[in-house]
Parts: C-alpha cells; sequence; structure tokens
C-alpha cells in the first residue's frame, strides 16, 4: 500500500506551510498545518500556550495532536519542534512520507531574523545555531525524503519536492 499522506519537516522559515498548501493543490490533497489543530484544542496562540505551560508542556501537547492526526491523502504541516515527539513522529512514519525541507544555517538566519518574533521558542542561553544543530540530526533522522533549498526560491523548492515525489 503507498503511503497516502506527505508530511513536512525542518526549521522554522524553511516554507513547511507555504510549499505545503501549494503541493496540496497540485496534488489534490488536502493541507493540514497541526499548529493551527493545536490551537484550535487548547483555544490560545501557540505563544500563550508556551507562556502558560512551559516549551516541556506544549510538546506535550504537540505530540498529543499529531500523534492523533488521522487522516488521508493530505499533506501535513507540523511545527519545527515536532522532531521531539517521538510517538507523533512514528505515527506519521506509519502513514505518510516524511519530507525534510533542508536549508543551510546561513539561509534560516537570513529568514529568520527575530527567533522571538518567529515564535522559534530557544532555551535559557541557547542560540538559534545551536537550536539548528540539535534539529537538523533529527530531521535527518526521520526523513523519507531531504529537500536542500538553499539558493532556490519557493517556486523551485515546490518543483523539487514535486520531482521527488513523484519518484516513489
Amino acid at each position: 500500500m503507498k503511503k497516502k499522506n506527505i508530511i513536512f519537516i525542518g526549521m522554522p522559515a524553511v516554507g513547511k506551510s507555504t510549499v505545503g498548501v501549494v503541493v496540496a493543490k497540485r496534488l489534490g490533497k488536502k493541507f493540514i498545518d497541526t499548529d493551527l489543530l493545536i490551537q484550535e484544542q487548547e483555544k490560545k496562540l501557540l505563544r500563550e500556550i508556551i507562556a502558560e505551560v512551559g516549551e516541556d508542556g506544549f510538546l506535550k501537547i504537540e505530540n498529543q495532536v499529531n500523534r492523533d492526526v488521522d487522516v488521508e491523502n493530505a499533506v501535513i504541516s507540523p511545527g519545527g519542534s515536532i522532531v521531539y515527539c517521538e510517538e507523533a513522529m512514528q505515527h506519521y512514519k506509519e502513514i505518510g512520507t516524511i519530507v525534510y525541507l533542508q536549508a543551510s544555517y546561513q539561509t534560516i538566519k537570513q529568514r529568520i531574523r527575530n527567533p522571538k518574533k518567529r515564535g522559534v521558542v530557544l532555551r535559557e542561553g541557547q542560540t538559534l545555531k545551536n537550536l539548528y544543530d540539535e534539529r537538523c540530526v533529527l530531521f535527518e533522522k526521520y526523513a523519507d525524503i531531504i529537500v536542500n533549498e538553499d539558493q532556490c526560491e519557493i517556486g523551485d523548492t515546490i518543483e523539487n519536492v514535486l520531482e521527488e515525489l513523484s519518484r516513489l
């Protein structure tokens, strides 16, 4: 049985939602942004949830919401911290193809001018570079497909993703 769902993972600012929406349209799939599902379930904005329950509390909620996603023929775009949620990632491995939108630290740094405003949660004393290094290992561990987007316009990334998916 072919896995019908496509799950995008990667750092904030790689375009998981933007690429996801267009890929979903092009392939006739529905699009799901799990950050919105979290906000719907909790009836609060992500930053309010994090302020209330802290990063660990947020990860528990993120894990539960993503683990419970029950769809077919969808493109799913979870938040960047999803790779810390083992149950959710195992679930995604079972229900779909995981596409890692990869970008160099330089590219990410250019795109995320202000991590706080972007909703990037950094632990005490943690830099964006530390976070990048920590997450990249996990993104690579879970990825079925890796699409590098350095020096790519968003349109190029979309074409590259569709080309990789067509080979499955």
